[in-house]
């Protein structure tokens, strides 16, 4: 596993950094890889199924305190779009934010002809950050395991289904943002409208509620200036929150991180 997260808990409980908390770790895979955790008719509705399902069962079988303010969400690159992407929508669910080098925080698909990036039937999409150095697959598994056709290879694909998804469109049920080389204008829309960097400043309110939001990203990871971006307009806003920047790339210090920033993070802000 990428996180190593069980690993780094002992070690953080045993030097006396991180209390005793419960880790839930969901699988957030799709047959195209990754969900994005969006809600689509094609591949499901996976903000409720973090915010609401998941959250409803763990507080059924475990012995939590079943709390906003003791709860907290955090992901790596498809995980981190995951982390403000729910995060902006759910602070009834959740209190504090740990969103390390999000993928995908502005959705620009691209003309086909020429351009970078074979989509799903050699139609051109693009996402930033979703390529080599973006959405791997490292969500809240943080396994980066390409399963289904070809792992993240098929980030075009796990886009699409995501964010422009159709029911009426078999057999792949999503409709590509170029059609003939050609953008789609309403396709290209509904990418834009999942950016989370075109969103925050319609959950200002929301994001204002978090009692902790901390932000990361490695200095040679091809996310850092969306990354960069996010921080600036979170602080436009006057959003409280933190942001760092590290010597690395988009996974060389993960495991790292997790054990020495975002455990402590959490044991630090979650109320017990």
């Amino acid at each position: 596993m990428l996180t190593k997260l069980a690993e780094a808990a002992d070690k953080d409980i045993a030097a006396g950094t991180m209390r005793d908390m419960i880790l839930v770790n969901p699988d957030a895979f799709t047959k195209y890889s990754g969900s994005m955790y969006s809600s689509s008719p094609t591949t499901g509705d996976w903000e409720s199924y973090i915010a609401d399902d998941l959250v409803a069962y763990v507080d059924r079988h475990y012995r939590t305190i079943a709390n906003r303010m003791s709860r907290g969400l955090g992901g790596h690159s498809m995980g981190g779009y995951g982390t403000i992407r729910i995060g902006m929508k759910r602070p009834d669910v959740f209190s504090s934010l740990y969103i390390m080098s999000a993928c995908c925080l502005m959705n620009a698909p691209f003309p086909a002809n020429g351009n970078r990036g074979a989509g799903p039937r050699g139609e051109g999409a693009r996402a930033e950050g979703a390529g080599a150095e973006g959405a791997r697959g490292e969500g809240a598994r943080g396994e980066g395991q390409g399963r289904g056709r070809g792992g993240f290879g098929n980030v075009q694909a796990a886009l699409a289904a995501a964010f422009s998804p159709n029911p009426k469109n078999p057999p792949d049920f999503f409709d590509n943002p170029t059609k003939d080389g050609e953008l789609q204008p309403l396709v290209v829309a509904k990418w834009a409208a999942a950016s989370p960097l075109a969103m925050i400043d319609q959950y200002v309110t929301n994001l204002k509620k978090y009692g902790a939001i901390m932000g990361e990203v490695g200095t040679q990871d091809g996310l850092a200036a969306a990354n960069r971006q996010m921080d600036q307009i979170f602080t436009n806003f006057g959003i409280s929150h933190t942001f760092e920047t590290y010597d690395g790339d988009h996974t060389n210090r993960v495991v790292e991180r997790i054990e020495q920033k975002v455990l402590p993070f959490f044991s630090k802000n979650l109320k017990r």
